[in-house]
């Protein structure tokens, strides 16, 4: 755009005078109704809300971290996996197997549901699934680099079981996002939706990324926490 473009008169009728558009009021001036949603509709159109699979998938997307995250905080405040598995390594391992089951039926219910529902036409491309093909790539090196990073008990909640790392991990994929493992997991979600031309599968994958949020914000705080409480119990030795 150019500069004249983005001026507009006053005083009409008058000498007139140019005044630069405010940036951020100009928004304002923008006809909503006007924008082009025939994408947005036809990827609602083409989901169907009430369908059992949706409902089971969408119930396995938020559970999982509402467990994992629930148990490791009770774990962390009364030690009772440790104590019953007799070690807090056992017990991690134990839980970590538990959400590893999760994930999978997760997985499995989310493919379910793309299966059980229809494809959209404009997603049903070469293109498309090469762009889904390179996600789910991308996806898989993050979640597996981050898993090599933090071994297992780093990666299924060592924390909460007293099991502390000597340092933060800061090398790669950590040095891309903080949390390589969730993000990892939501691109191959989304380039399965992308491979499968599903439009539920893109709702499935904006569910996922939207949990993981919320969950980030939970994890990240307590987590920083159970380290400081570490610090503090070394400079009191």
């Amino acid at each position: 755009m150019s500069d004249a473009a983005a001026l507009r008169y006053q005083n009409p009728g008058k000498e007139k005078r140019a005044v630069p558009l405010d940036c951020c009021g100009g928004l304002n001036n923008v006809d909503f109704s006007k924008m082009d949603l025939t994408l947005i509709e036809g990827l609602l159109k083409l989901t169907n809300f009430q369908d059992s699979s949706f409902f089971v998938a969408v119930a396995a997307i938020i559970f999982n971290p509402f467990f994992w995250n629930v148990v490791a905080r009770w774990e962390h405040h009364t030690r009772s996996l440790s104590k019953l598995f007799g070690s807090p390594y056992l017990a991690c391992y134990c839980l970590g197997f538990v959400i590893i089951l999760l994930n999978v039926y997760r997985s499995h219910s989310m493919t379910v549901a793309m299966k059980a529902q229809a494809k959209w036409e404009v997603m049903d491309r070469t293109d498309v699934f090469y762009a889904g093909a390179g996600l789910m790539v991308l996806g898989t090196v993050l979640v597996v680099s981050s898993f090599l990073a933090l071994g297992f008990t780093g990666t299924f909640l060592g924390d909460y079981f007293g099991i502390l790392m000597d340092e933060k991990v800061t090398g790669f994929p950590f040095n891309i996002t903080e949390n390589p493992m969730y993000w990892g997991s939501t691109a191959n979600y989304l380039g399965l939706a992308l491979i499968g031309a599903s439009p539920v599968g893109l709702v499935l994958t904006a569910i996922v990324a939207v949990v993981y949020k919320v969950a980030i914000r939970f994890e990240g705080p307590f987590t920083e926490l159970i380290y400081q409480e570490r610090s503090q119990r070394r400079k009191r030795e």
